[in-house]
């Protein structure tokens, strides 16, 4: 394989426009542009989890999705062009479910946090959810590859599962939101 970048800045994209993988160009605002962009964003977060220590389990996991976020990111740049398919969905659930099998059964919400990790992985899975919402858009306006969408569905699954396992890290739990914790009364007006 030869050099793909040997030139950082290109002076293509001053105008406000970027190039595709099929050579064409859109406005950098587009939804197709913005779906890759949500995925890379995505991709950076789970680098940033997998910089600290983790279980080998979770880093293989984590590391896998990677691979998989980079490809559905190119898949989005080059319309028309396949990488993700039901396999990679498979695949998703059944990691989620050896994770989840033994986790207590969810009877509150749980809050963002528990220790850094896992609140690094609730950032993550928040993003996977925009990048959801964003390649949800994309399909309505472009025609995509229908896994795509399911593939981030799961995914988004697949961390909060992984946020739970992280916050038990260390003898660490998770933080459960207590609904109207604060109960405010009202005053009596003054007269």
């Amino acid at each position: 394989m030869g050099h793909r970048l040997s030139k950082i800045y290109t002076r293509t994209g001053d105008s406000g426009t970027t190039g595709l993988g099929d050579g064409s160009r859109v406005d950098k605002d587009s939804l197709r542009v913005e779906a890759y962009g949500t995925v890379d964003e995505l991709n950076s977060h789970i680098g940033v989890l997998l910089a600290l220590d983790l279980p080998t389990e979770i880093q293989e996991t984590l590391t896998n999705i990677q691979h998989d976020l980079f490809d559905l990111g190119s898949e989005l740049c080059v319309p028309g062009y396949k990488t993700i398919f039901d396999e990679h969905i498979e695949l998703l659930e059944t990691t989620l479910d050896q994770f989840n099998v033994d986790l207590p059964k969810l009877k509150e919400f749980i809050l963002p946090g528990g220790n850094q990790a896992a609140a690094i992985c609730h950032v993550a899975r928040t993003v996977c959810r925009r990048a959801e919402r964003v390649a949800v858009s994309l399909a309505r306006a472009e025609k995509i590859n229908p896994p795509v969408v399911k593939y981030l569905n799961r995914l988004s699954d697949l961390l909060f599962v992984l946020c739970r396992v992280l916050a038990r890290q260390n003898e660490g739990r998770e933080v459960l939101w207590q609904r109207n914790r604060r109960s405010f009364t009202n005053k009596p007006e003054e007269k």
